[in-house]
């Protein structure tokens, strides 16, 4: 399926991680030109041939930043824009960390509260404004009638576990990582999706939300028998996903050829979940 991604520039956060590193392939493989975002080692995406490829051809740049320094942020753009050589139009706000050690939340310390909220949180905030500051600049400079806004996006990296949707699921002892990805794809994507129209009349927001996905710490975790029935047991498609099937999906909402009419929108990449077991088989 021809997506019309062609040359359409894509700034993705957390590209060096396992979801980040297929989205960039994914945008790569459309014809897109990305901007992958790292924030202490870009090693995977100079590891992988596609990428290697991508750099040679100056389809794809490599930009560091600590998404939770205003300054680093602005930098990224501005980066971004040199080396591909036009705005960014479409942004995956994929960068995230999540503190694998259970900690209820009685005993989560304030440190690791504030870390992730910081990250998550504080840190989409910074770059989606600076995403939209950008859009609001070359509106009132060129117009909105330019070849690179003909797709304007903003895809979020949600989860399952934090769905939008109050109570649904939620995640006992990483209360953490569930308050900072529901914030992000509930209130924020419900209002952002209202305000970046009118930045430009056909920009759009929506969220994909994985479930278990194959990366390098689910595979680790999945090594322990309880975490991988419980992860399994009220999935009816009985697998995990792997990082390409989350990011055709970002592809698809990106696309304003194929979700052109959609916004605000959660798409859940779960295999059909119903839901949490909260005390598994021994």
């Amino acid at each position: 399926m021809d997506l019309d991604l062609r040359d359409v520039h894509v700034l993705v956060t957390g590209a060096a991680g396992g979801i980040g590193l297929a989205t960039v392939t994914e945008f790569l493989g459309h014809s897109a030109l990305v901007s992958a975002h790292y924030r202490s080692t870009k090693a995977a995406l100079e590891e992988d041939t596609t990428c290697a490829k991508a750099a040679k051809e100056s389809r794809l740049a490599c930009v560091q930043a600590d998404v939770t320094r205003e300054e680093d942020v602005v930098r990224m753009f501005a980066e971004a824009e040199e080396k591909i050589g036009k705005p960014v139009s479409v942004l995956v706000v994929n960068h995230a960390v999540y503190n694998s050690k259970p900690a209820p939340l009685h005993k989560m310390s304030l440190s690791q509260w504030n870390e992730t909220l910081t990250t998550n949180l504080t840190g989409s905030f910074l770059v989606i404004r600076q995403f939209l500051a950008r859009l609001a600049k070359i509106k009132e400079e060129q117009g909105v009638d330019n070849d690179w806004m003909r797709n304007v996006a903003v895809v979020l990296i949600g989860s399952t576990g934090k769905s939008p949707i109050p109570g649904e699921f939620g995640e006992a002892c990483h209360a953490d990582y569930a308050a900072s990805k529901s914030a992000l794809t509930h209130g924020l994507q419900l209002s952002l999706k209202n305000e970046i129209v009118q930045l430009h009349p056909r920009a759009r927001v929506n969220t994909v939300a994985p479930g278990w996905v194959r990366t390098k710490m689910a595979e680790e975790s999945m090594k322990d028998e309880r975490i991988k029935y419980q992860a399994l047991a009220t999935t009816p498609l009985n697998k995990i996903a792997e990082p390409e099937e989350v990011a055709r999906q970002v592809a698809l909402l990106a696309s304003n050829r194929v979700s052109g009419h959609t916004s605000g929108q959660v798409v859940m990449i779960h295999g059909g979940m119903e839901g949490r077991l909260l005390n598994p088989k021994p």
